[in-house]
């Protein structure tokens, strides 16, 4: 009995230490609200790269119209601002979360660790896209952006909620996917980077936004 229940305290004492080094404070919420943002820039651009075929029920056309300079500058400052936009939303609904379960909301070594493990691969993935956007090669920026985008979620997963992990899975499947469609990268897009935060957003909410 005296064995069993000191088996008890380690595992507490395991589960308390888990939970202390975690970085608990990511809002759900604020994952559906990326995704809004999302969605929403994916309409923006489709009307500023003059595309109609991002959806399958309207007509297809033959190529992305990044024809001239003033289209590559919207889409690029457009891709700057939603990244600021839901860096900026994230980092403030995290901290209101922190500040109202009393948890932790500190930029220390671990906080510093998971950005860099995060950015790492997205910065490469960013760099990557720009160099192909600069030499003419668009087809496979969106698939790039959702593969970097996944493996930055996974990579960085052991520092927050595990449960991460499966978001970023689901974006490097759908960016591979998204290798060999063609034409269709702008809705690849949408569905990654909108409607997947959004539905991982009320999952993550419902099982970890209520912390006592």
């Amino acid at each position: 009995m005296k064995d069993n229940e000191a088996f008890e305290v380690l595992g507490e004492i395991k589960r308390m230490m888990e939970k202390s080094s975690r970085f608990q404070a990511v809002s759900g919420i604020s994952i559906i609200v990326v995704g809004i943002y999302a969605c929403i820039a994916s309409v923006v651009t489709g009307y500023l790269l003059g595309l109609n075929d991002w959806l399958p029920f309207l007509p297809k056309v033959d190529e992305i119209r990044l024809n001239t300079p003033s289209r590559i500058r919207w889409a690029v400052l457009l891709a700057v601002a939603l990244f600021l936009l839901s860096f900026l939303t994230v980092t403030l609904m995290s901290y209101l979360k922190a500040k109202r379960h009393h948890l932790r909301f500190v930029v220390d070594k671990r906080m510093l660790q998971m950005a860099f493990n995060f950015l790492l691969p997205l910065g490469i993935g960013a760099l990557l896209c720009i160099a192909l956007i600069i030499q003419g090669h668009y087809g496979l920026t969106s698939s790039i952006m959702l593969l970097f985008y996944g493996l930055a979620l996974v990579n960085c997963q052991h520092y927050t909620y595990p449960a991460l992990r499966f978001l970023g899975y689901g974006e490097i499947v759908l960016g591979l996917i998204d290798c060999f469609s063609i034409h269709h990268g702008l809705l690849f897009w949408f569905l990654g980077f909108g409607v997947f935060h959004i539905l991982f957003g009320i999952l993550y909410s419902l099982k970890y936004d209520r912390i006592k």
